[in-house]
């Protein structure tokens, strides 16, 4: 019997116990229900975990953010065609990831000379391509540039006049510039170049639908090809 007597103590003592735990889960529910209502809700935005949204690049690795005739930055690759002022076909091509002109004439003279076994006598390029190394550089392997003189700092003084600090080749350059038979010759880059940058853009080269520096000039040589296969056509005889 006295087993009996403290086994029910024990029994009593706790469904004691189970009834207070159930009565503070009762009075604490409300509150846990609250407090997930306002974190849920009344949380400041930026308190509250933010879910990483799947991001995909929508730009090409290899390709740079380059001003554009617009006016607006994107990312962009700079292709090149080098025209023959005669034919009017296209004669070179090169593309990268640079913006500025700058300092591509000779990899281009460069590059013809490696493709024909001769270089141009005479190389006619716009302003953003005046660098003074490459104009030396042709010059001492007999090439004529015909680029126009930017512009001195200094407004008094004459763009075509020999600077002392100028080598022999830069010297030619800006004597040669500022006579009259140069800017005739000068005016054939329009006709031609600038032809077949319109020419291209009319096909369709506006906008690079592929990815990669490789691909890139793949659709530029593209262009080229048809190019130079209407220049065929309309050069044969009739």
């Amino acid at each position: 019997m006295g087993r009996l007597a403290v086994t029910e103590e024990l029994h009593a003592k706790q469904q004691e116990a189970a009834r207070k735990e159930a009565e503070r889960a009762a009075r604490k529910a409300p509150q846990d229900a609250a407090a997930d209502a306002k974190g849920e809700a009344g949380e400041p935005a930026s308190k509250k975990p933010r879910e990483k949204e799947p991001r995909a690049s929508t730009t090409d690795a290899q390709a740079r953010v380059m001003k554009m005739a617009d006016g607006g930055f994107r990312p962009a690759y700079n292709v090149q065609f080098a025209t023959d002022t005669k034919s009017t076909a296209i004669a070179g091509v090169s593309v990268d990831n640079i913006g500025s002109d700058m300092g591509k004439m000779l990899p281009m003279n460069d590059a013809l000379a490696g493709q024909y076994g001769t270089r141009p006598r005479q190389h006619l390029a716009d302003g953003g391509f005046a660098k003074l190394d490459d104009i030396e550089a042709l010059a001492q392997n007999g090439v004529e540039t015909f680029v126009p003189v930017p512009k001195p700092r200094n407004a008094d003084r004459d763009r075509h006049t020999p600077q002392p600090s100028d080598p022999p080749g830069v010297a030619d350059w800006r004597n040669r510039m500022g006579g009259d038979d140069a800017k005739t010759i000068y005016k054939e880059r329009a006709a031609t170049a600038e032809c077949a940058n319109a020419q291209a853009r009319n096909r369709g080269l506006t906008q690079f639908l592929v990815r990669s520096m490789d691909k890139v000039k793949t659709i530029a040589l593209w262009h080229d090809l048809t190019h130079n296969m209407v220049c065929t056509w309309r050069l044969m005889p009739a």
